[in-house]
């Protein structure tokens, strides 16, 4: 069977030990650098331990890094393999698992330490890990946290968690001079117009999140699972024998030979409810940098398609999604859904009209009307008015549903010049509500302990994302917060209207006694808005957690978008940078 995060617990124990033993009291880079290897060993991502993201992700390097011209993961890489043969040589001799890190290669090895009957010393330890989970990969680095079990659901917006008091912005704040985070600061992008937000910054409180325990870890005693991996080994052997004669039976029928077979990207592929389409995309598709796969453009009828693969686009991780359209004075799609009810996203750039574009103009250049079966969606539509030129800008809807052809007719109507689109995107919906979004801190998604899936960091503007070591304290899922992103950060959120609420979650890693950075209350200030209004002022995390390494989460309620569709939460630095380590937004309406 091939293993899951939750059979990781004595190869996570085994990382913490590690960590906490000392060994690493003068070498940041070294614990940073194991801890970044197991953590996307345990996240089932060994494919991406490799040179170039250890460096950036792990060891701080810029995203210019060349291997070719830096050695610093070569060289920390063999530095990490000796200072874990000494350890295991020493303080770490007894350890039913150690931790490996094979030359020529960046991906760890869990081995147990298996005692022979007879013998005085250790046999030699055999590979815990799956080949097929964690093989071995050119090298990398970033981290990843102890094990903390779940103590019951996470904190919801609507549940009766008792707040903590609110942090008294007044206060000047102590210890005021501690070192400020290793990376340059990052431009956050401006504040829009405010939009109401009904709660007064006061009224906004703070939650803990519940304390975490350890339990120890059972495990069988060395007889026991010497007898399973025995009769493990027979009972593989026997399938793989079986498999064997039944692919030779296959093989034998007559008109059935190897060659005829199908392959198996021309078999039928499974349905899914999600449709993306890139408009104006000819061929082909495209997979973003998230892992969304978009199909060429389709089901559409008059317009036609342009592309513009070179030109800079601003507010978007992937600008890809917006580089190519379809624009007439009317076209249509007309796209087929199962029943049920969809949230859409539709994507825009104006590439074409505005500031620095080939045919200048701006705002009134290009007007257009949106429908869906029918049913107004957008009128006196402008982009350029609504984002900027050379900016993405998306507007999301929910309650949509096929018409009773089972298609949805979406109708592009121009007022003035043409209309436009660049991408479409259909999901399953809630009626009545936006699904909730979910984010962390880091450049893939994540699945918690309850099974959600918390989503890439694909609405952030400003500052980077760094993977912290250390571990989070009252935290019921182990690895939710361990990524992090800094500096003068800005995420902007496309919504329905309505009310909607939001969780910020936080843990402080950096600042603090006995931290890298050291300082504690007052080292990292900063204040929090929603479309312009001010949440909170000095918000300081090491000072609501009551330390660092505890989580702490902020619930707001009651945002409501600006008249752009957008809810645009900004984090902006006073003292040292923002940070933020997940984020959860949730429809309110009623």
């Amino acid at each position: 069977m091939i293993p899951t995060a939750s059979d990781y617990a004595e190869e996570k124990n085994e990382l913490r030990t590690v960590l906490n033993s000392g060994i690493f009291t003068r070498a940041p880079n070294l614990e940073n650098l194991l801890t970044y290897v197991c953590t996307k060993y345990f996240e089932g991502a060994a494919e991406q331990i490799k040179e170039y993201n250890i460096a950036v992700e792990a060891l701080g390097r810029l995203s210019g890094f060349d291997p070719k011209r830096d050695s610093i993961v070569r060289v920390e890489a063999h530095r990490l393999r000796k200072r874990l043969r000494d350890y295991y040589e020493a303080d770490g001799a007894g350890h039913a698992v150690r931790i490996e890190i094979p030359a020529g290669q960046y991906a760890p090895q869990f081995r147990r330490q298996v005692p022979q009957p007879g013998m005085d010393n250790p046999a030699a330890a055999l590979p815990v890990a799956d080949p097929e989970r964690a093989p071995g990969i050119a090298e990398p680095a970033g981290p990843n946290a102890p094990p903390f079990p779940r103590q019951g659901p996470w904190p919801d917006l609507n549940d009766a968690a008792a707040a903590l008091p609110t942090a008294d912005t007044e206060r000047a704040p102590e210890d005021a001079d501690a070192s400020r985070e290793l990376a340059p600061a990052a431009g956050g992008a401006p504040l829009p117009t405010p939009a109401a937000c009904d709660r007064k910054p006061s009224e906004h409180g703070l939650r803990l999140l519940p304390p975490a325990y350890f339990p120890s870890q059972p495990s069988l005693p060395p007889a026991a699972g010497r007898r399973s991996a025995v009769w493990a080994a027979i009972a593989v052997a026997a399938l793989l024998a079986g498999g064997a004669l039944l692919a030779k039976i296959v093989l034998m029928r007559p008109g059935r030979g190897g060659p005829s077979a199908p392959a198996a990207s021309s078999l039928p592929q499974a349905a899914t409810p999600d449709v993306r389409i890139l408009a104006g995309l000819e061929s082909g598709a495209y997979t973003d940098r998230f892992g969304r796969v978009w199909q060429s453009d389709r089901y559409f009828q008059g317009g036609a398609a342009f592309d513009a693969p070179d030109h800079p686009v601003a507010g978007t991780r992937d600008s890809r999604l917006v580089r190519s359209r379809r624009e007439g004075t009317a076209f249509s799609y007309d796209i087929p859904l199962a029943p049920g009810v969809y949230e859409m996203r539709l994507y825009f750039a104006e590439m074409l009209y505005g500031d620095n574009n080939q045919a200048g103009g701006g705002e009134a250049s290009r007007i257009f009307a949106v429908t869906a079966n029918g049913a107004p969606l957008l009128n006196q539509f402008d982009v350029t008015a609504d984002a900027g030129a050379s900016t993405a800008d998306i507007r999301a809807f929910k309650d949509i549903e096929p018409a009773a052809d089972g298609k949805l007719h979406l109708k592009f109507t121009a007022q003035t010049g043409q209309a436009m689109i660049s991408a479409i995107e259909i999901t399953p919906g809630t009626r009545g509500r936006l699904r909730p979004i979910r984010l962390v801190s880091r450049d893939h998604p994540y699945t918690d302990n309850q099974g959600r899936t918390w989503s890439a960091d694909a609405w952030s503007r400003g500052g980077q994302l760094v993977m912290r070591p250390l571990p989070v304290a009252n935290l019921p899922d182990p690895d939710l917060l361990h990524g992090e992103r800094y500096g003068n950060l800005a995420y902007v959120f496309a919504v329905p209207p309505g009310r909607y609420g939001v969780n910020f979650y936080f843990a402080e890693t950096w600042f603090g006694p006995g931290n890298f950075a050291g300082g504690g209350i007052g080292s990292r200030l900063f204040d929090i808005f929603c479309n312009g209004v001010a949440l909170r002022r000095g918000f300081d995390i090491f000072k609501e957690a009551g330390g660092s390494g505890r989580a702490l989460v902020l619930p707001v309620h009651g945002l409501e978008p600006n008249a752009q569709g957008k809810l645009q939460i900004n984090l902006v630095p006073v003292r040292n940078y923002a940070s933020l380590n997940a984020l959860e937004l949730v429809d309110e309406s009623r």
